[in-house]
């Protein structure tokens, strides 16, 4: 999301991939999509959604860490795949019950809006969840996993006993730049954050990483019964009413965004 609006109101093109292709699969794919925008063989601006495999994706410091091998096992003892994404940051887990939101673009210069755009999809993100009754934040919380500045979480209600329970977080985003376009790629933990937590624990024990697990939460926390579906359909009400969607919004079918672009291609320097 980008406050510019896109040239002669161009649609944005909306794409909800309807089955995990694998951990690392889902993940190289957005590489491919954005090698695809790129070049013009894929539409653009484009969204792709979707409902990940159970996955623990590490930054490029956590698989120089000497126990990186180890926080792997505990990935795969807990049904997740372990994965090392370009991007930076720490070790961050997601899994069906999140959302995966792909957002790319052509842009002749891409890297002038890199902070302009964490702080958009901050934003964007914020109203998504709190038109959903969730009273979502952007800033870091204290001990997050995978900490950042533009971090997006919730207050949770205080205890029975009256006590003040940590935020939890909801999303954590990262960006993928090349010459003439970006990916703005970001997870949701909507439902079911026990697994994740769990993951994370023996995780960033492994890596030998200080954190607070009660930070590694889910919205549904903050509004039980609340469904990935339903913010997924939040997210779309809310792109709609953007410059985004300056020329109304146009699904794609995912089988044929599938095969738009080569695998094996690789994008410009940037």
């Amino acid at each position: 999301m980008t406050e510019r609006r896109p040239p002669h109101g161009e649609p944005l093109h909306w794409v909800h991939q309807d089955a995990s292709l694998g951990a690392a699969e889902d993940l190289d794919h957005g590489l491919t999509l954005l090698r695809g925008v790129q070049s013009g063989a894929a539409p653009a601006p484009l969204v792709r959604l979707y409902r990940p495999a159970p996955t623990v994706a590490f930054g490029q410091r956590d698989a120089r860490l000497p126990g990186f091998e180890r926080a792997r096992q505990a990935c795969r003892a807990h049904g997740f795949a372990p994965v090392v994404r370009r991007a930076g940051g720490r070790a961050a887990a997601y899994h069906p019950g999140s959302l995966v939101v792909d957002h790319l673009e052509r842009d002749a210069e891409a890297m002038r809006g890199f902070r302009e755009r964490f702080a958009a999809f901050g934003g964007l993100f914020v109203e998504v969840f709190r038109a959903a009754g969730v009273p979502a934040a952007v800033g870091e919380v204290p001990g997050e996993y995978c900490p950042g500045e533009f971090s997006v979480h919730t207050p949770l209600p205080a205890a029975a006993d009256g006590t003040a329970r940590t935020p939890v977080k909801l999303a954590g985003t990262a960006q993928r730049v090349v010459k003439g376009a970006w990916l703005f790629s970001s997870s949701l933990v909507v439902e079911d954050p026990g697994p994740v937590r769990a993951v994370l624990v023996d995780v960033y024990e492994a890596l030998g990483l200080d954190w607070d697990p009660d930070t590694a939460g889910a919205a549904s926390d903050a509004v039980p019964g609340l469904t990935v579906e339903d913010v997924a359909a939040g997210l779309r009400r809310t792109y709609a009413r953007h410059a985004s969607a300056a020329g109304g919004i146009v699904d794609r079918d995912w089988a044929q965004l599938l095969g738009a672009v080569p695998a094996a291609s690789a994008p410009a320097a940037g």
